[in-house]
C-alpha cells in the first residue's frame, strides 16, 4: 500500500476537502497512474451530496482521469511506465456476463465497478475516484490515450464524450439523417461535435436565447429555442433521432413529437424525478423511447481514436483542486462552458 492524498466529501453536507488515505500497490496485471487532470461531472456532485442515496463515505469523486503510467504489475502488457492513460466511469466487472462477453461492461449483469463509491473487491472497502495524486487500475480498464490532444480537454471524454458517442453510434447517426440535441452542457455540447463530425443535420434545442451562437459554433446547423411554441410546432414529425441530455424535470412528450416515424428518442441526462409519457404519441407513430448509458471499454477506447483523428476535444474550463467546491456550486447554475477540468499540480501535499 502506498498513502495517496486527494480531496474528499467526509459527510453529505461537508464541503470537499484535503484527505489522505491507502492505494493499493500494483498487482500483476495493475497500472499505477499518476493523475493529471481530472473532470468534474454531474455526478460528481450528486454523489458527494448523498443526493442519489447510495454514498459512500469517505467520498473522494473523480471518473474522468488523464495522467501517465508510473508503475506497471510483471504482467502487464498493454501499457508502459511513461504512456498516456486514462480511466473513465468503471474499473471493473465480472468480466463472466453475457453482457461483458460482448464487451458492454457497462451493462455488466452482476454490476460493474464505479472509479469511486463502489466496492473494492481488491482492496477491500470502496472504491476513490480521480480527485487524487494517483490511482491503480486493472489493465483491462485503462483507456490509451491520444498524445496529440489537448490532455485537459480529453478527460471529460472519458465520461461526457462517451456518453453520448455511445447512443450515436448505437442508432447509427450520420449522414442524411436529421438529429435533435436537447440541452446545451457538458453532455450536449459533446453531442452536437460527434452528430455533426457523423455528418448528421445537427438540430440544438435550447431555452437559452444566449446560447445560439455558441451551438453553431459547436456544430449545430439550427438552433431551435424549446419555449417559442411556434418553432416547436414547425418541427413536429421532422426528427429521425433526438438525443436528451436534460437532468432536469422537463416535458418529454415536447420532444417526442418532433420525432418521425420510427424515430427514437435517447435519453442520457437522468432527471430526478419520472418523466411521463403520454403513450400515443409513440403508439400512432411507431417511436421508441430509449436510455443509454456510458461505453464499454472498447468503444471508449474507439471514441478516443476518433477524437485524435477529428480533433474533437471538450470545450473546459481549467480549476484549482481548491476550487472544487466553488466549482460544484457554479455547476448547480449552468455557469461553465461546458465542462470544469481539476489540474491536479495543484493538489496539495499530504495532511
Amino acid at each position: 500500500m502506498f498513502t495517496c492524498t486527494g480531496y474528499a466529501a467526509e459527510t453529505a453536507q461537508a464541503p470537499l476537502a484535503p484527505f489522505t488515505f491507502q492505494r493499493r500497490d500494483p498487482g500483476p496485471t495493475d497500472v499505477q497512474i499518476d493523475i493529471l487532470y481530472c473532470g468534474v461531472c454531474h455526478s460528481d456532485i450528486h454523489q458527494a451530496r448523498g443526493e442519489w442515496g447510495n454514498t459512500l463515505y469517505p467520498c473522494v469523486p473523480g471518473h474522468e482521469i488523464v495522467g501517465r503510467v508510473a508503475a506497471v504489475g510483471g504482467s502487464v502488457t498493454r501499457f508502459k511506465v511513461g504512456d498516456l492513460a486514462g480511466v473513465g466511469c468503471m474499473v471493473d466487472s465480472c468480466r463472466e456476463c453475457a453482457n461483458c462477453r460482448d464487451g458492454l461492461e457497462q451493462y455488466c449483469d452482476n454490476g460493474f465497478i464505479a472509479t469511486y463509491n463502489g466496492e473494492d473487491k481488491i482492496s477491500g472497502g470502496h472504491t476513490f475516484g480521480g480527485y487524487s495524486r494517483a490511482v491503480v487500475v486493472e489493465q483491462d480498464f485503462v483507456l490509451r490515450i491520444p498524445e496529440a490532444l489537448d490532455l485537459a480537454a480529453v478527460a471529460p471524454l472519458l465520461c461526457a464524450g462517451i456518453t453520448t458517442y455511445s447512443p450515436l453510434r448505437h442508432w447509427k447517426v450520420g449522414p442524411g439523417q436529421r438529429v435533435g440535441v436537447v440541452g446545451l452542457g457538458g453532455l450536449g455540447h459533446m453531442a452536437v461535435k460527434f452528430a455533426a463530425a457523423f455528418g448528421a443535420q445537427v438540430v440544438m434545442f435550447t431555452t437559452s436565447p444566449s446560447k445560439i451562437e455558441d451551438a453553431k459554433r459547436l456544430g449545430a446547423h439550427e438552433v431551435v429555442l424549446s419555449r417559442d411554441e411556434a418553432a416547436m410546432a414547425a418541427e413536429a414529425g421532422r426528427f429521425d433521432f433526438i438525443l436528451d441530455a436534460v437532468a432536469a424535470e422537463h416535458d418529454i412528450n415536447t420532444y417526442l413529437n418532433l420525432l418521425k416515424r420510427d424515430g427514437t428518442l435517447v435519453q442520457v441526462g437522468a432527471p430526478e424525478k419520472p418523466l411521463p409519457v403520454q403513450v400515443f404519441s409513440l403508439i400512432m407513430k411507431r417511436r421508441s423511447f430509449a436510455g443509454s448509458l456510458i461505453g464499454g471499454i472498447a468503444e471508449t477506447q474507439e471514441m478516443l481514436d476518433f477524437c485524435a483523428e477529428h480533433n474533437i476535444t471538450s470545450d473546459i474550463e481549467m480549476i484549482r483542486m481548491d476550487q472544487i467546491n466553488e466549482a460544484y456550486e457554479r455547476m448547480l447554475r449552468s455557469d461553465v462552458k461546458y465542462r470544469f477540468v481539476i489540474d491536479m499540480a495543484t493538489l496539495p501535499a499530504a495532511v
